[in-house]
């Protein structure tokens, strides 16, 4: 089945954040990012115990973003860069990479990303004025690594059965999942759109 991933931005929240990730995982997302790159690192691993726990307790994946913290077996999502400089690799479940070439996507790989994020694949407002780079640099992705590739960057219910057509393991959405009312209803419409192939 294909994955929804939510990726965090409390800043666009409108409620409380721990109420928003509550409703999120209540909601469906298969996965959540915590990707909350603005904090220290202690005020970091501080949010990160208490959004583990709620996605724990709900039975959805937790994946800490940019932070590496040794010795608790979480996974991690890390940019290339970070990646390439990553440290007792064996501390994390899984490790995942965000990548925006082909190549970068060979490398993530043989570095032992275990999934990728790929994007941005449509425009959207977290890369305003950026053409988004096509289903078509997405398919080349996907059909140069085997592990799996979840694209990201504008995914919408209208388009997320694009990306799936193009090889992606399924999506990550940001701005739509912080800001929305309805979840539940997002959720379905997302994984109706992933569905029509």
């Amino acid at each position: 089945m294909c994955k929804i991933i939510c990726v965090t931005n409390r800043k666009l929240c409108p409620e409380n954040f721990f109420d928003r990730i509550r409703r999120i995982c209540d909601a469906g997302a298969d996965a959540l990012i915590l990707r909350e790159k603005d904090l220290s690192s202690s005020e970091y691993h501080e949010l990160a115990e208490k959004v583990s726990e709620i996605c724990r307790v709900n039975g959805v994946s937790f994946i800490r973003h940019s932070y590496p913290f040794e010795g608790k077996g979480d996974a991690i999502h890390l940019p290339l860069p970070m990646l390439r400089v990553l440290e007792h690799r064996e501390d994390y479940s899984i490790i995942g990479s965000s990548v925006h070439s082909v190549s970068e996507a060979q490398e993530a790989q043989s570095l032992g990303a275990a999934y990728l994020t790929a994007g941005h694949i449509f425009e959207t407002d977290c890369k305003a004025g950026l053409p988004g780079r096509g289903v078509g640099f997405l398919s080349e992705v996907c059909s140069s690594v085997t592990v799996p590739v979840y694209a990201i960057g504008g995914i919408t219910p209208e388009n997320a059965g694009k990306v799936i057509r193009a090889g992606a393991a399924g999506i990550c959405v940001m701005s739509s999942l912080m800001t929305c009312k309805d979840l539940s209803g997002l959720i379905n419409e997302l994984r109706r759109g992933m569905n029509e192939r």
